[in-house]
């Protein structure tokens, strides 16, 4: 039945308004997911439903498509303010969101611990409040994530985590709209991580199972994901139906892979464990070997930015790669969420397949 449906409106000759209201009176409106983020805090994913965080992907997709792809001018965030804390350097989530909410019409402060009190003669509390009173939302890059569960208690609007040292929820939302459009759904997929078990790491743990996604993780011995956050995964696992795999043998957890992803060894801070981390990592570099046995369909991922020892050319700039394409992603992820947190838009392109 829903095959003649789509060839209906193949062949008939009706106006996007007909052709709307026709899908709504088939599929029911786009809206019908029946949820709402507004007023909401993101600092981890563990806090979001599956059906939260589809409903993240799907408005990034439509943001994505009516901005880059149809040209529309949305401005959804005109009259409002984002206040960006940024602690660590930032390429990406600094220009996504700062992009981001200039192109919806809204008008990003980027800060940095030079530009304001922070840290130096004033609190986190009081810093937290008065940014309250003149913008409408904080997305921060913190070293420490405890600092962000300060400001969500002292703050009176929404609290963004931009990356912690136990998260990096904008990323995996990137992530997984990356690989919504190259698989063309996510339940199912197996998911690879080699590498250090870091917050890229655990944020993925905390959503991938929620989508049906399969992990298979490889780290070494003393870099291991943090235990609370592994026993959290164990039951979102067994919840969810999925399967999980932890590993020190990085071509075991390729096995079977539909994608491989990797992150930087060396995070900022850790800048003086770069010699035992180094040889710690031995063996861990992903190359053309280590994807023999995944999946004849396998990608690859990284966050950027990279360094060789991670991932060889051969596999960072090869067909299999979507980097760039992840890259560009938190663009439109980083956009979905502030918009909302912020706002009561509801998407308007057609519910994806998850």
């Amino acid at each position: 039945m829903l095959f003649n449906v789509r060839n209906f409106f193949r062949m008939a000759k009706l106006t996007g308004t007909s052709k709307q209201l026709l899908r709504q009176f088939w599929y029911g409106p786009p809206g019908q997911m029946n949820v709402n983020l507004k007023g909401r805090d993101l600092l981890t994913l563990q806090n979001y439903t599956a059906d939260e965080l589809k409903y993240l992907l799907w408005t990034a997709s439509d943001l994505k498509q009516r901005i880059k792809h149809k040209g529309e001018y949305l401005p959804l965030m005109q009259g409002k303010s984002l206040a960006m804390i940024f602690e660590k350097r930032s390429t990406r989530t600094r220009l996504s969101a700062e992009t981001g909410f200039a192109l919806l019409g809204g008008h990003p402060s980027f800060l940095t611990t030079q530009d304001i009190h922070l840290g130096t003669n004033e609190s986190l509390t009081d810093t937290a409040r008065v940014l309250s009173s003149m913008t409408n939302a904080i997305l921060a890059r913190v070293y420490k994530h405890n600092d962000l569960d300060l400001m969500t208690k002292e703050a009176t609007i929404p609290i963004i985590n931009g990356l912690s040292d136990l998260y990096h929820p904008l990323q995996i939302l990137a992530d997984y709209l990356t690989l919504q459009e190259h698989y063309g759904g996510l339940n199912g997929l197996t998911v690879t991580w080699i590498g250090d078990g870091n917050n890229i790491l655990h944020s993925i743990m905390m959503s991938a199972a929620k989508l049906g996604m399969h992990l298979r993780i490889a780290t070494p011995k003393g870099f291991e994901p943090d235990l609370r956050i592994t026993q959290i995964t164990e039951q979102y696992s067994k919840e969810y139906g999925t399967k999980l795999l932890l590993t020190t043998d990085p071509l075991e957890a390729a096995d079977g892979a539909n994608v491989l992803v990797t992150d930087t060894w060396i995070s900022m801070g850790q800048e003086e464990e770069k010699k035992e981390r180094l040889e710690a990592f031995q063996g861990y570099q992903i190359t053309m070997q280590t994807a023999k046995s995944a999946a004849s369909n396998w990608t690859f991922l990284h966050c950027l930015p990279r360094k060789p020892e991670e991932v060889d050319d051969e596999v960072f700039y090869s067909p299999r790669s979507l980097v760039f394409q992840e890259a560009e992603n938190r663009k439109w992820t980083t956009m979905a969420v502030m918009v909302s947190l912020l706002t009561d838009y509801s998407p308007q392109l057609q519910k994806p397949t998850f």
